[in-house]
């Protein structure tokens, strides 16, 4: 029996959401003038807000705002690096770095599972100790990060999709498998329905209403 524990990161793992804070953080190592095109990207969040737009449409035009068209890749690394130093030394709840712990000393094998792009969660994900990282994927053209999502975003049902694929790609049958899976959020309902331990990690209220129904364990890790 394979033994995996599936984690969330935004808002599960970490304090806050990470996206914006990598773009802004990035910005204004490498490009501060693009700083000035914020607003820009927070009428692309209105847009989203009243459904003018979806998330994967909302991540691709503030990365071209604030990160360009295109991005060497060795500069997304370096920029990586630098804000996962950042994340895992003050943005982690000290709960999630405990069940990590636990789940590893447990035998789980740890996977991070991330609506995030995984170019940057992999340097996050590297720190706390993940086995493996599913995440939303960028575009590449040649040596350069394209401000498009290659594939589908990883959220909501895509994000299922996406873990049976990474299972399917790892040999790892599901009926052979024993899934725990943490998330805050309840875009994450399909995976928690899935999986054979679901919990409901500093939940949002439409989770926490969920988890209560579903009878899901409610945990708070920010106290």
């Amino acid at each position: 029996m394979t033994k995996l524990a599936i984690y969330d990161m935004d808002k599960t793992i970490t304090h806050a959401p990470t996206w914006p804070a990598f773009l802004i953080e990035t910005a204004r190592r490498q490009a501060p003038w693009r700083l000035a095109l914020l607003p820009l990207a927070g009428l692309a969040s209105a847009a989203y807000a009243v459904k003018a737009i979806d998330r994967a449409r909302l991540k691709q035009i503030s990365q071209r705002l604030l990160l360009g068209h295109r991005m060497r890749d060795t500069d997304a690394r370096r920029a990586a690096e630098r804000f996962a130093d950042r994340v895992a030394a003050s943005g982690v709840f000290a709960g999630a770095r405990a069940q990590i712990a636990a789940d590893r000393a447990a035998g789980y094998r740890l996977v991070m599972a991330t609506a995030s792009y995984r170019f940057y969660a992999l340097a996050i994900a590297d720190r706390l100790g993940f086995d493996d990282v599913i995440g939303t994927e960028v575009e590449l053209a040649g040596d350069r990060l394209r401000a498009r999502i290659s594939g589908e975003n990883c959220y909501g049902p895509a994000k299922l999709r996406m873990i049976e694929a990474w299972m399917a790609a790892n040999h790892i049958a599901r009926a052979e498998a024993d899934i725990r899976f943490y998330s805050d959020h309840v875009s994450d309902a399909p995976v928690l329905d899935w999986a054979d331990e679901p919990f409901a990690v500093n939940a949002h209220g439409p989770l926490r209403t969920l988890a209560r129904a579903r009878g899901w364990p409610i945990v708070d890790w920010e106290h």
